[in-house]
């Protein structure tokens, strides 16, 4: 439990924290629709579906505007520098927006789910009541508004045709069209279309646009009515029983009802106008010019590109957008950089996984633009003693940028790291993968050598697919010094790490150490990691503790 409040502790209460604003605001204000005097005419009419419609309305407002923050990407970036003097965990609470961000999103499909259904029970029992299928209260109600001194309660106004309040009223209409937006953006949402067809993910997510500007349009329409202060005041309490009188005895006037006034526009303008300003700059970003440096087509079909760009400045595993406004002008996708901070250029490496990426490298060279750099959790890893650093296939990406860096360091007189051991292990399913970032390692290899430190970057390749051919070749080239893979003097392992073994040996070498593990691979790694970095962790901070730490883009 000790070891679980570390890792999850400041996750924890954030999410306990969001959750009891959720709570408190849906009971706060059922119970405000449910008793409130100025209601009690209108929930004679639709009963308890009023709270359950308003209720729902007010969290909604609330993750509305929460929504929106986590892919302000510069607005991050901006708190991640923020926090620097903060401790490490508040900054790893950034690195989970996008899990943040979903998590808003499905509070607001449910959220909307109940508010619409409850709407839909109010327009049925208004109809009835306009139809005079209730008591003669509410008879007398609905009929309100019919003269010139009355003021309406009832929004159906013809009973023959119900359905107009939803295709011809504000708040109706409205209603409808945010609603069929935000069914598309959930659905296309889902792992199985954003792996296979990004781009009708990302087309499709920028319904949020109609979404928002319904949203602050819906109240307007102010169809949910609350009974005004008269002169002479109506007393409900004496009037309810007899309303064939309202207008004739001076103790009864006719109620009167208006709208309550719009707030959903409060809640989020504040967050729509940051969001602005980061497509701004994005936009801004865009227009800025991008020369090539150098284009390389490494094996497994990736292509490396040496990018210049005037006044761009990095840190070591940052990322960045890129467009190319040959495909399209509105798709931008986020690649990890590869160059250290210490080049005049920055690079990454592409592979070919998709629709995009296939076209780009089809049609190389052309114009790109790029948005960022931008914060990730690998910029923590020299704030660590001893950093873990695991990478599988392409996701090797940031630590290539890592090492390099390291490198450009110790070619210093006197490096001054925090950081005293680095384990960096690399699973690839193709041999062909290592040659991208081999000879860098052959460049460390010499270096740690020279210099004595050969234990300060202790590397494991792991090969986790191969054939009979490869196995024959190294069968016979067994008795090599050098990798008959990779060319380094550490040979390649064949299979996947055993992790409890490997974070046995860690903790066995690093004593008292804090130790970060940052992976950038899949889920079920992530998973697996995690459990590995709570369960060989001590609660005596003066002892060995793992801190867990996963690119999310």
């Amino acid at each position: 439990m000790g070891n679980w409040i570390i890792d999850h502790g400041p996750s924890a209460l954030i999410l306990l924290v969001w959750t009891g604003i959720n709570t408190f605001l849906f009971v706060y204000f059922y119970l405000f629709y449910d008793r409130g005097d100025r209601f009690f005419y209108t929930r004679h009419i639709i009963g308890s579906a009023l709270s359950w419609a308003r209720a729902p309305a007010a969290v909604l407002n609330f993750n509305c505007l929460l929504v929106l923050l986590p892919v302000c990407r510069n607005l991050l970036s901006l708190l991640r520098g923020s926090f620097v003097c903060c401790g490490r965990s508040l900054r790893k609470q950034l690195d989970k927006n996008l899990t943040f961000h979903k998590l808003v999103g499905y509070m607001i499909g449910l959220m909307t789910a109940v508010h619409t259904i409850a709407h839909l029970f109010n327009v049925e029992w208004f109809t009835r009541s306009r139809q005079g299928g209730f008591d003669i209260l509410s008879t007398t109600l609905s009929r309100l508004g019919e003269l010139e001194n009355e003021t309406y309660l009832n929004p159906v106004r013809d009973p023959n045709t119900p359905t107009y309040v939803a295709f011809t009223t504000i708040g109706g209409l409205t209603g409808v069209i945010i609603t069929l937006a935000l069914i598309l953006m959930i659905t296309s949402s889902m792992e199985v279309i954003r792996r296979s067809y990004f781009e009708v993910f990302w087309y499709i997510h920028h319904l949020f646009i109609i979404f928002f500007a319904g949203l602050v349009i819906h109240g307007a329409g102010r169809m949910v009515r609350s009974q005004t202060p008269t002169n002479p005041p109506h007393n409900f309490t004496v009037c309810k029983d007899q309303p064939l009188e309202w207008g004739k005895v001076p103790e009864c006037p006719i109620p009167q009802f208006a709208g309550g006034f719009p707030q959903t526009w409060m809640w989020v303008i504040g967050p729509m106008f940051l969001y602005l300003c980061e497509r701004l700059l994005r936009f801004i970003r865009y227009l800025q010019s991008v020369t090539y440096r150098k284009i390389i087509m490494r094996p497994s079909n990736v292509l490396e590109l040496q990018l210049v760009k005037r006044g761009f400045k990095m840190e070591v595993g940052q990322y960045i957008f890129m467009n190319c406004p040959a495909i399209s002008q509105l798709e931008w996708h986020p690649f990890t950089m590869t160059s250290a901070p210490e080049e005049d250029f920055f690079s990454v490496h592409i592979r070919s996984v998709g629709d995009w990426t296939e076209k780009l490298i089809k049609m190389f060279p052309t114009k790109m633009a790029v948005d960022g750099p931008f914060g990730t959790a690998s910029e923590d890893v020299f704030d660590y003693e001893v950093s873990v650093l695991v990478g599988c296939g392409i996701g090797v990406t940031p630590f290539a940028s890592i090492l390099k860096s390291i490198w450009y360091k110790f070619k210093q007189s006197s490096p001054k790291l925090r950081t005293k051991k680095i384990y960096f292990y690399w699973l690839c399913r193709e041999t062909h993968a290592f040659e991208w970032f081999a000879d860098l390692l052959q460049v460390l290899e010499k270096e740690m050598a020279g210099r004595g430190m050969e234990d300060f970057l202790t590397y494991n390749l792991y090969l986790t697919g191969w054939d009979e051919n490869h196995t024959a070749h190294v069968t016979v080239h067994f008795d090599k010094d050098t990798d008959v893979v990779t060319g380094l003097k550490q040979k390649t392992y064949y299979g996947r790490p055993i992790w409890d073994k490997e974070f046995q040996e860690i903790r066995k070498e690093n004593p008292t150490s804090g130790v970060g593990v940052f992976l950038c691979g899949p889920e079920t790694l992530a998973k697996t990691l995690e459990k590995k970095c709570v369960k060989y962790s001590d609660v005596d901070p003066r002892k060995t503790n793992f801190y867990f730490n996963k690119e999310n883009f």
